[in-house]
C-alpha cells in the first residue's frame, strides 16, 4: 500500500459520510425542523409587528 491508497480510502470514506449528512438532512424525519427553519426570517417580522402594535397601544393608552 502507498500513500494514493489511502487517498483513495479517504475519498471514499468522505464521499459516504457526505451521502449520509445529506440523507439525514432531507430524510422524513427532518421535515418538520426543516419547515419551521424555512419559517424563521417571517416569524422575525410577525413578532417585530405584533412589538410595534404593543408599543403603539401603549401610547395610546397613555394619551
Amino acid at each position: 500500500m502507498d500513500i494514493n491508497d489511502f487517498r483513495g480510502i479517504q475519498t471514499i470514506l468522505v464521499m459516504i459520510a457526505f451521502i449520509g449528512i445529506v440523507w439525514w438532512a432531507y430524510s422524513a424525519h427532518r421535515k418538520k425542523k426543516n419547515d419551521e427553519a424555512a419559517h424563521l426570517p417571517f416569524d422575525d417580522d410577525e413578532i417585530a409587528e405584533r412589538t410595534l402594535k404593543q408599543e403603539q397601544d401603549k401610547t395610546e393608552k397613555k394619551r
